[in-house]
């Protein structure tokens, strides 16, 4: 029977869980993202709004957890050999642009009463950008293989990976209370640290992968969820112990698993936990806000968002220009990086906790670096517009082509990603003259190692096709993985190079009628042949006869390419209707024998839903 303690216990629970539920869709549906909603039901709920939580201090330690668990997913998502490839801009545009907001805004705070330590960890804070907003921004305009989205994602990855030594050092610039320890006292704490570290490198080398592969082979999923949660909670308790940051802990932990096998199960099984409690963070932090000291100086915040908004940006366009960005693509990056990150909303209470900040500064820094949040995705999408007008009704600009002098081949294959790759190792197998173009500068150097150049160029682009050699070309390859960019290149190539026959690659069912009805010679299914056969060696291995198998495939394949023609003479959906709700549903090839049967009443619902609608 439950008690009055559990009652209490479970009210706090309660109060957030209904302020992350109502907060944050609002936000996200307002385009400011859920780390603001985050904030703002903090604020609500805590001692300057409704009062209904009145101790933020308490979840303080549940808290910091999220962001633990965040650094040890960082930590698995740097892989060795994703930061080689893109170290340049890494370690070199990342670094630059990190250090130069930096020290700028120090410089800037510090005639405004900042004492010279605050001042560094203000600026080192506010330099940090909003990985979540910019890459959520990416993924929405499928820019995250673009050079901009690229260069965009190194400079956050660059961040991600200073903010562990930044939390070792912020310590340092506290005022100093005390005397300090003895030599032997501090020689004792740096072996004990030293210790801990090289512990967590050899339990991560030579034991975490034994012992998962071990809890794997059991069988039981609950308990590799307590397993990875055991590692990163050891590891950033052992860290603590030692004196050190239970975060650096994490993300070692991370580290040394990126490469394992059990990266991808590892991830999926701490994400809930690191999203609940890295908004539980959030919304501590937004308790622990001020309000009333925020709406005295609104107008003072205003104006430094402002500010600030804007000197990232003219930084950071500013370096990208140095590294030969383009103008649009230097100024689309500059604003993604605009926004404080997420990071700022830890070092800022953290400096504040230490009197590295007053409660005060520390306090509007924190509502700064929120506002900056809530005006990033506008400032985005209103420079996106702004580029749009501007370039309505002007002609496309000259590309550099000189890199074609020479070109030839028979085939032209546009896109060079996993697809493409495939395709071109048939081609080049028979000794076919091939040109491959492709717009994502890591492909083009991973490139090499197929022993051909791959040519740099935006298949989508008139000028581009002809200089890579679409007039003299008998095929034209179209292995991209856009579903529109596709479309345009069969249509160019349609219009301008009719000679030419069109190969194309379809994401789906929906894309291979588009690219049939813009009158492409063949389509393919991405996984129509792999999902065949991988039925047809299912068959085999329940016993039926290989030969037979075969007949299967054979007939389900000729089954569907005749389903296929009729949906496109039917016109189930048109190229003008590609952004509408798809009409084709997925529907057998064979008759089934039995009628489904429902194991629970939610299943029979639904059954009986599918029905009315047809």
């Amino acid at each position: 029977m439950a008690s009055a303690h559990d009652a209490s216990f479970l009210q706090p629970i309660l109060m957030f869980c209904a302020g992350a539920v109502v907060a944050v869709p609002v936000f996200r549906r307002l385009g400011l993202g859920a780390v603001v909603g985050y904030l703002a039901a903090g604020v609500a709920i805590g001692p300057s709004g409704f009062g209904l939580f009145t101790d933020a201090a308490a979840v303080g330690g549940v808290a910091e957890l999220g962001i633990v668990l965040l650094l040890f997913v960082i930590g698995l998502e740097l892989k060795l050999s994703k930061l080689l490839a893109m170290r340049r801009d890494i370690f070199g545009l990342g670094a630059a642009q990190f250090a130069g907001t930096a020290a700028l805004i120090a410089l800037a705070a510090m005639p405004l009463g900042f004492a010279w330590g605050g001042a560094v960890v203000l600026g080192i804070a506010l330099a940090m950008s909003a990985t979540a907003i910019a890459l959520q921004i990416l993924d929405e305009r499928g820019a995250l293989q673009a050079p901009y989205g690229q260069r965009t994602f190194s400079v956050l990855l660059f961040q991600d990976m200073a903010i562990v030594p930044i939390l070792a050092l912020v310590p340092l610039l506290a005022p100093v209370k005390a005397a300090g320890g003895s030599a032997s006292e501090t020689l004792a704490a740096v072996g004990i640290a030293f210790g801990a570290l090289a512990a967590i490198v050899l339990a991560g080398r030579y034991l975490l992968n034994p012992l998962f592969r071990l809890l794997a082979a059991a069988g039981a999923r609950e308990v590799m969820t307590a397993a990875a949660l055991l590692v990163v909670l050891g590891s950033a308790l052992l860290m603590q112990v030692a004196g050190m940051s239970m975060a650096l802990g994490a993300f070692l932990a991370g580290l040394l698993l990126a490469e394992s096998n059990f990266r991808h199960q590892l991830e999926a099984d701490i994400e809930p936990f690191r999203g609940l409690l890295l908004g539980l963070f959030f919304m501590s932090v937004g308790m622990s806000m001020d309000a009333r000291l925020i709406l005295a100086n609104a107008g003072l915040l205003a104006a430094a968002a402002v500010a600030l908004v804007a000197g990232k940006i003219a930084v950071a366009y500013a370096l990208e220009r140095l590294t030969r960005s383009s103008r649009r693509d230097a100024l689309r990056s500059a604003v993604l990086l605009a926004p404080a990150g997420e990071f700022a909303l830890v070092l800022l209470p953290l400096a504040g906790g230490l009197a590295i900040l007053s409660p005060a500064q520390a306090s509007l820094a924190t509502a700064l670096a929120a506002l900056t949040m809530a005006m990033g995705p506008l400032v985005a999408r209103c420079i996106e517009i702004a580029l749009a007008r501007r370039d309505a009704g002007k002609p496309e600009p000259e590309a550099d082509l000189s890199a074609f002098d020479g070109v030839k081949g028979s085939v032209l294959v546009v896109g060079f990603g996993r697809f493409g790759q495939l395709t071109t190792q048939v081609l080049l197998a028979e000794g076919v003259d091939v040109t491959v173009i492709d717009k994502d500068v890591t492909r083009i150097q991973a490139a090499a190692r197929f022993g051909f150049k791959v040519y740099f160029g935006d298949g989508t682009r008139l000028d581009v096709l002809r200089a890579a050699g679409a007039p003299q070309a008998r095929l034209v390859a179209i292995c991209v993985d856009d579903r529109a960019a596709a479309l345009t290149v069969v249509e160019l190539v349609r219009e301008h190079f009719p000679l030419a026959q069109i190969h194309a690659r379809a994401y789906d069912r929906i894309h291979a009628v588009d690219l049939m009805n813009a009158g492409v010679d063949y389509q393919m299914r991405e996984t129509l042949l792999s999902a065949l056969q991988f039925g047809r060696d299912s068959l085999v291995a329940i016993g039926v006869d290989p030969d037979r198998a075969t007949e299967v495939l054979a007939g389900v394949l000729e089954r569907d390419s005749q389903r296929l023609a009729a949906q496109q003479a039917e016109g189930v959906l048109r190229p003008a209707d590609y952004t509408a709700l798809p009409r084709l549903t997925p529907e057998p090839l064979s008759q089934p024998r039995a009628k489904p049967k429902a194991l629970s009443p939610e299943t029979s619902a639904a059954l009986d839903a599918g029905d009315d609608r047809r």
